[in-house]
């Protein structure tokens, strides 16, 4: 069955990004907007979707992802999810919207899917922005995704050093409001004689010093988004005037009898467990709900070791200032087996003092060694990757002790090997490697397995 010319013709009128295909995955029709973004020097018409998005050669439920098209099988409705597109500039991540399309017989026949990409993020690395492609940074991103374009609470919870701001400035980006302020404030920072005066404003002679009548944070947001951080640290006498401004919108400047009204989105962050708080009588238990419609989870570095990688490449180009420094091998390996507690902030300040150490054009493994010192941190003692341990070749660990060529079969050889040893699913043998299984499929379609 062909689609009728005019859904071809009203999908090509879409200014979003908007593709037509078949049960089979075939691309039927691609609009303006699509070829403009994903492919402009090459027709889609007639590839899978998968090919084309992922330069997959198997549907993404069989290569690690969350595949639209199988969920709207199983649920016979409309289904979103959130993945990393080819485009002409990389990678990029996308929401996919896919909408079934039945035929008289009430089955689905075809599938329109729409692309809205979430500019805040890149699964490459770059020099700005949320970077990542672990499982459970993808997983964070699809609640940004979510509550984004809504006017919903959003309350960020995650260890210091985890990038609640710039998840923060995520959320605000990717919202209707992205075109006016987002106004931070940093809550542990603020005495509590402060505290009112700098959320609410003040009326001039409100208080000894207030000579003249100022606005507050609140009037600063207005029409965008008030992004308070480390909100565990509100003094209990505060948060009840902060429970008032989310519960009515409304609030009043220090010294002022007249009532204004809000017109703000909140997103707050902590890294302490406000739960506990509350338990502990340190927290308002009405304002912890009032915050908390939508937590999003920040994952530690730690829960993310795939995502180093990109990480360090884009961390040091920021620090590196006009240096070209490159990341040796062996220097990335030793940055994967650090802990992190202090997260993305810790990686980055180490990256910086190893910079330094480095005089030439490659930070190597004793740049790092030397860093890891010089920052109170036990000696890591650097040993090459056993070349015999499958963990360590598939995750990029292994050394170079011979030609690349070589190297390059013995890893084909073991993968080969262990691929036939294994009795179950890719998503075993993916977790007996210490991988996901993103990254297993990428290995074997690198290296031309099966």
């Amino acid at each position: 069955m062909k689609p009728l010319p005019e859904l071809m013709s009203f999908l090509e009128g879409l200014p979003e990004p908007h593709i037509l295909f078949d049960t089979q995955y075939r691309i039927l029709a691609a609009n303006a907007a699509y070829r403009r973004q994903f492919s402009p020097e090459r027709s889609v018409v007639g590839r899978t979707c998968y090919e084309v998005s992922h330069h997959f050669h198997l549907p993404c439920d069989q290569a690690g992802e969350s595949c639209p098209l199988l969920k709207a099988r199983e649920s016979g409705q409309r289904e979103r999810v959130l993945h990393l597109h080819h485009s002409a500039k990389g990678e990029e991540y996308v929401n996919i919207e896919l909408a079934p399309l039945l035929n008289a017989d009430g089955e689905q026949a075809f599938f329109i899917e729409k692309m809205e990409p979430l500019r805040v993020a890149q699964g490459q690395s770059r020099t700005q922005g949320l970077i990542g492609r672990s499982a459970p940074f993808q997983q964070m991103l699809t609640m940004v995704a979510r509550v984004a374009p809504s006017m919903a609470t959003v309350l960020l919870l995650g260890e210091s050093g985890t990038g609640k701001e710039l998840l923060a400035q995520a959320v605000h980006e990717a919202s209707p409001r992205a075109a006016r302020a987002l106004v931070a404030v940093d809550c542990s920072s603020l005495p509590e004689n402060l505290f009112e005066s700098e959320l609410f404003g003040h009326e001039r002679g409100a208080f000894t010093g207030a000579n003249t009548a100022r606005g507050g944070l609140v009037e600063a947001a207005s029409g965008g988004t008030l992004f308070l951080d480390e909100v565990g640290d509100i003094p209990l006498t505060m948060q009840v005037k902060l429970l008032r401004l989310l519960e009515t919108g409304t609030y009043r400047r220090v010294g002022s009898a007249e009532q204004r009204h809000a017109d703000i989105r909140v997103v707050s962050a902590t890294h302490r467990h406000l739960d506990e708080m509350v338990a502990q009588g340190k927290f308002r238990e009405d304002l912890y709900y009032r915050l908390s419609t939508f937590p999003i989870h920040l994952p530690a570095l730690r829960e993310r070791r795939d995502d180093i990688t990109l990480l360090a490449q884009a961390l040091l180009q920021r620090v590196a200032g006009p240096r070209n420094l490159q990341l040796s091998p062996a220097a990335l390996s030793l940055l994967e087996q650090q802990d992190y507690p202090g997260n993305v902030r810790e990686l980055r300040n180490l990256l910086e003092r190893s910079a330094l150490m480095c005089d030439g054009e490659v930070l190597e493994a004793s740049h790092v060694e030397q860093a890891l010192q010089s920052g109170g941190r036990p000696r890591t003692v650097f040993s090459p990757p056993n070349l015999n341990s499958p963990s360590a070749i598939l995750t990029g660990t292994a050394v170079p002790t011979a030609a690349a060529g070589t190297l390059k079969s013995v890893e084909r050889a073991m993968l080969q090997d262990l691929v036939n040893a294994h009795v179950g699913s890719r998503a075993d043998l993916a977790a007996r490697l210490g991988i996901s299984e993103r990254s297993l499929y990428r290995k074997l379609k690198a290296l031309a397995l099966t």
